[in-house]
């Protein structure tokens, strides 16, 4: 069994490579065709997606470079905060949220004509910006059933508060407070379901994770994009969660039966603190000696790490993922906390204020 964590492969078509291989294709991947992992590839092809099956979306166009004159003029038709997002795989960064017009336009300049995300870039979508909470919704489909995964919250800024630049996320909540049956329901009916069928109705044999990020504006769900796979940081706070055995789980997705299966929760709170590099996410130094604690009751993720001569060091802009359960979303934090703090190594840095805002 092959099961696919990063989109790249996805979207390069690997789960194609494999079922089109005489010798590998009985071996199940979990994880969409190419043509499934354009939910994801593709920002205009997700959203004109939503649009085909009614699933509430924020307004949008899409935009090249020859078409700059129309998307400035679109740009001026919408209230501020604006939202460009560059059209392809962009490592998590390829969203800008301008405050002014003028920002804005300047952004879409450097995206279409300066090519700041490069080929990710050719096509822009521009978006009305949607004020309300995020929350990241997990389901693993087996292309016509689905199981609904426990919900997370996330946090990209690199500073307390949510301020400073975006990055590929400092922290995680599971579960999050705001999302109640009555939330859920809403997000299977207009959401979820719609999804699955229009995959299926659009002939594609979608078995894997979807991960929605949502947007709850006043208690009403609101896709803001789809990911082809589990999130990061939320993976970690969702997975220590989950209590049914994954390789069943997975075996269910392969062999199409997983309506059959009750998905087994656990009801503790899941917290999961984020250490990165210091500078991240801009320039940062790799190769710096870690010093880990000998025992934790935190569970330490290594995320951009590697070992030589038996010693830790550090290799990425997100160096650990600590994660900690616990009866209350506190008490939990405390204990990831405390971990983290056992973690030594130059430039480390981690926010101090994941939850906070769920109080």
């Amino acid at each position: 069994m092959v099961v696919v964590g990063p989109e790249d492969p996805l979207v390069n078509g690997i789960t194609d490579y494999f079922l089109s291989d005489t010798a590998l294709k009985n071996i199940p991947v979990i994880g969409p065709p190419a043509k499934g992992a354009m939910l994801e590839g593709s920002k205009a092809f997700s959203k004109d997606f939503m649009k085909r099956y009614n699933i509430p979306t924020a307004a949008y166009k899409s935009f090249r470079a020859e078409e700059i004159d129309s998307a400035y003029n679109f740009l001026s038709m919408l209230k501020p905060p604006y939202v460009l997002k560059a059209d392809g795989l962009a490592a998590g960064k390829g969203v800008v949220i301008p405050e002014t017009l003028e920002e804005a336009k300047a952004n879409l300049k450097e995206m279409l004509l300066d090519h700041k995300f490069g080929k990710s870039g050719d096509t822009v979508v521009i978006e009305e910006f949607l004020n309300g909470i995020e929350v990241s919704i997990f389901v693993l489909t087996d292309g016509k059933s689905y199981l609904l995964l426990p919900e997370a919250k996330d946090y990209k800024r690199i500073g307390e508060g949510d301020t400073g630049l975006n990055t590929g996320g400092m922290g995680a909540i599971s579960p999050v407070p705001f999302v109640n049956e009555v939330f859920l329901q809403k997000v299977r009916e207009r959401i979820i379901e719609p999804t699955i069928n229009g995959l299926v109705k659009e002939n594609i044999d979608y078995r894997g994770f979807i991960f929605i990020g949502l947007m709850n504006v006043g208690g009403e769900p609101f896709v803001i994009e789809y990911n082809c796979r589990m999130g990061d940081p939320e993976t970690e706070a969702v997975l220590p969660r989950i209590k049914t055995d994954l390789v069943e789980l997975f075996t269910k997705v392969a062999k199409r039966d997983l309506n059959t299966l009750e998905l087994e929760i656990d009801s503790r709170t899941a917290a999961t603190v984020v250490l990165v590099s210091g500078g991240y996410p801009g320039d940062y130094e790799k190769n710096i000696p870690v010093a880990l604690p000998a025992s934790s009751e935190g569970i330490i993720f290594h995320a951009g790490t590697r070992s030589e001569n038996s010693e830790v060091l550090t290799n990425g802009g997100r160096v650990f993922a600590v994660t900690s359960l616990a009866e209350t979303k506190n008490a939990a934090l405390k204990i990831a906390y405390d971990t983290a703090s056992l973690i030594s190594y130059e430039g480390r840095y981690y926010r101090r204020d994941i939850g906070k805002d769920l109080d």
